[in-house]
C-alpha cells in the first residue's frame, strides 16, 4: 500500500501515555484517529459481511461484525501487523507491559485504519481492512463457530411448547480420515432441517440453522414446514384415595 503522509501514521501510533504530565489539548495522541478508524472499520467489515453472506439476516450480520471488531480480535490484528513493536508508549507504560495490553493494541489498529482513510480514502481503507481479514480470519469458520444454532433452535421450540429438538446422523460418506456427515434435525419426530459437514457437531449446527429458518418461515405465514404437534403436558400421576 502506498503511503503519503508518514506523519499521519506516526500520529496513529502515539499512545496518550507519552503526553502524561505535559500541557495538552487532547489532540496529540491517537485517540481522534482511533475514533475515526472505529467508524471506518465498522463500515468496511459490515460491507464485507453483507457481500460474503447474501442469504443471512441482519441479526447474524450484526453479531458477526461485533465479534470481528471486538478488542480481543483487533489486538490480534495489531500483532499480526507488528504494531506492538511500533506503538509509542511512555517509559512507565512500556515497563508495565503496555505493548502486550489488548486495549492499547486494539486502539492502535483502529487509529491506523483512520490514518489510511485520511491518507488514501475509503476505498484503500476498505481494501486494507479486507487484507487483514483475509490474513487473520476464516470468515466462514468464524460465522459458524460464533453462532450456536442448536441453542437458538432449542430456545425457539421450547418457547412454543414443541419439546426438545433431536438430531440423527442419516448418512456418512468418505474415507475414515475425511468423513462427511449428514444430520437431520427433528422437532417432535418431524424433520425440519438437514446439514452436511466434516464433523457431526458442525453438521448438527447446520441442520439446526435450516430447521430454525423453516420454523420461522412457517410461523410468519409461509408453508415451508409442517407444524409439529405441541408436546402434551405430563400426565397427572397423583393417585386419589381408594
Amino acid at each position: 500500500m502506498p503511503v503519503g503522509d508518514l506523519e499521519l501514521y506516526e500520529h496513529a501510533l502515539r499512545h496518550r501515555s507519552i503526553f502524561r504530565g505535559q500541557p495538552t489539548d487532547g489532540t496529540e495522541s491517537n485517540e481522534r484517529l482511533e475514533f475515526l478508524g472505529d467508524a471506518v472499520l465498522g463500515a468496511a467489515v459490515a460491507e464485507r459481511l453483507y457481500r460474503r453472506f447474501p442469504d443471512r439476516d441482519e441479526g447474524f450480520l450484526t453479531r458477526t461484525r461485533a465479534n470481528l471488531v471486538n478488542g480481543k480480535t483487533l489486538a490480534r490484528f495489531a500483532e499480526a501487523l507488528g504494531l506492538h513493536n511500533l506503538v509509542l508508549l511512555s517509559e512507565n507504560m512500556e515497563a508495565s507491559g503496555g505493548r502486550q495490553t489488548p486495549t492499547i493494541l486494539a486502539d492502535a489498529f483502529e487509529a491506523v485504519v483512520g490514518a489510511v482513510y485520511l491518507d488514501q480514502g475509503f476505498g484503500e481503507a476498505r481494501a486494507f481492512v479486507n487484507r487483514v481479514l483475509e490474513k487473520c480470519v476464516d470468515l466462514d469458520a468464524a460465522a459458524e463457530q460464533r453462532t450456536n444454532f442448536k441453542s437458538q433452535l432449542l430456545e425457539y421450540v421450547q418457547g412454543r411448547a414443541m419439546g426438545q429438538p433431536t438430531y440423527d446422523v442419516v448418512a456418512e460418506e468418505g474415507p475414515s480420515h475425511d468423513r462427511t456427515f449428514t444430520v437431520e434435525a427433528y422437532v417432535n419426530g418431524t424433520p425440519f432441517g438437514r446439514g452436511r459437514a466434516g464433523s457431526k457437531k458442525q453438521a448438527e449446527q447446520r441442520a439446526a440453522r435450516e430447521a430454525l429458518a423453516a420454523l420461522r418461515t412457517h410461523d410468519s405465514g409461509g408453508d415451508t414446514a409442517p407444524t409439529p404437534e405441541p408436546t402434551p403436558p405430563a400426565a397427572d400421576k397423583t393417585i386419589g384415595p381408594a
